[in-house]
């Protein structure tokens, strides 16, 4: 198959590719770097905390000045924002999936594990991160999104658990609210021991979670 390059004639006859091909390539770069400096940001927010990791820092590591750095983002704010939005906006997309596809809430709860746990594999380092500076970073009216979809994720996994124990479907004498924690806490905190290049995939994590988890809450 061959590749037709959109090119104009030039002086003397020449061809050179189009502004239109110049724009689209300088675009694609320019994405490109930006994600290399979110990826590199990630890791050293996740790593070293967010309030200890400078912009000279990220700039050093990625080889750099601070100057052209800050031609791809204003502050660090902005890059941690980035990666926050990025992970809970996959996340929230995620749920919802689950919800649209299943209606029985023991196989919404598993679905839900299933998916975090697989974001686990996908946003290490924004998860920690999101662990890690939620607290402080909410102080700032640019972030107070992150408690709001807290409790946003917080109500859909309330909801199936209440829904489940109407249905008979869990046990009786479980309190939803230490349900939910205790999946959160036990799900989430994986990130920080989870090796993405370790014998174990998230989905078998999951599976082993799940085991664990539905022989202490389904009703028998």
């Amino acid at each position: 198959m061959i590749t037709v390059v959109s090119t104009r004639r030039g002086p003397a006859g020449s061809t050179r590719p189009s502004t239109r091909s110049v724009q689209r390539k300088t675009a694609n770069g320019s994405s490109a770097r930006r994600e290399e400096l979110l990826a590199i940001a990630a890791e050293m927010f996740a790593a070293q905390g967010f309030l200890a990791t400078t912009v000279r820092e990220i700039a050093d590591t990625a080889g750099i000045l601070s100057g052209s750095l800050y031609h791809h983002f204003d502050s660090k704010e902005s890059m941690v924002d980035e990666i926050l939005r990025d992970f809970l906006d996959s996340q929230q997309r995620a749920y919802n999936e689950v919800l649209r596809e299943h209606t029985d809430a023991r196989e919404v709860i598993i679905e839900l594990v299933r998916v975090s746990f697989r974001s686990i594999g996908s946003y290490q380092q924004a998860i920690a991160i999101f662990q890690n500076e939620s607290k402080y970073l909410s102080q700032f009216e640019r972030f107070s999104y992150l408690k709001q979809i807290s409790q946003s994720f917080e109500r859909t996994w309330l909801q199936v658990l209440q829904q489940g124990l109407k249905a008979g479907v869990f046990r009786a004498d479980l309190n939803p609210k230490l349900v939910y924690r205790f999946i959160r806490d036990t799900v989430w905190t994986t990130v920080h021991w989870y090796n993405p290049r370790g014998r174990l995939s998230t989905d078998t994590i999951a599976d082993q979670y799940i085991t664990i988890l539905c022989d202490g809450i389904i009703a028998r």
